[in-house]
């Protein structure tokens, strides 16, 4: 159930707050991103978020290129962002994906996402190595469509799972999204994982 206040510690964390107050100068982050399927092509591809201005209130000016080619997702620039637009593109590219594969509703999709992580109890402390070192970090897992029941339409998504990492010491916070279908040998997984914050050299 939600908290008291109307939105879960896992809604919180994905969607509000600030992953961008450790960052104190223009900068490139670089996300590696990976598709791994069975019976099909996966590929390999960059997410670069650029910040390009540090606002008086803490929140950044920043573009998003979200994969390259046919796979790109648009995302538009934002001037006050305190999110992190790697997790909303992430996610959805994952929506009209699985709409492009079902047939089904983006905001069906979407819905049951919401939905799980505002039912979420638990946020897990986890570890992570960046750039050679460790962190301490929070992961919450959630499963949107394990007792839906309209899950017979969907039933390569049944049992779908996504994990999100993140990490407030990180640049931008955001450590790794990764989502799995995999069931019985089949399936598809996708891996979202930081790889570099770059600072962009003073104009």
């Amino acid at each position: 159930m939600a908290s008291a206040q109307g939105i879960s510690a896992a809604e919180r964390l994905l969607f509000d707050t600030n992953h961008m107050q450790g960052i104190q100068a223009p900068t490139i982050l670089t996300y590696s991103y990976q598709k791994e399927a069975a019976g099909e092509d996966g590929f390999k591809d960059e997410v670069k978020v650029d910040i390009t201005r540090i606002n008086p209130d803490a929140t950044v000016a920043v573009t998003t290129q979200f994969l390259s080619g046919d796979r790109n997702v648009p995302l538009p620039a934002i001037e006050g962002a305190h999110g992190n637009p790697a997790v909303l593109g992430f996610l959805e590219r994952d929506i009209v994906e699985m709409k492009r594969l079902t047939g089904g509703s983006t905001g069906y999709f979407r819905k049951r996402i919401r939905m799980a992580l505002a039912n979420t109890q638990e946020i897990k402390p986890i570890r992570v190595s960046y750039a050679g070192k460790d962190f301490e970090g929070k992961e919450v897992r959630i499963q949107p469509y394990l007792n839906d029941p309209m899950r017979e339409r969907f039933p390569k998504f049944e049992n779908k799972a996504y994990v999100f990492i993140f990490c407030q010491d990180l640049p931008g916070s955001l450590y790794r999204i990764r989502s799995s279908s995999m069931q019985d040998q089949s399936g598809v997984v996708e891996t979202l994982t930081l790889m570099s914050a770059d600072r962009k050299p003073r104009q």
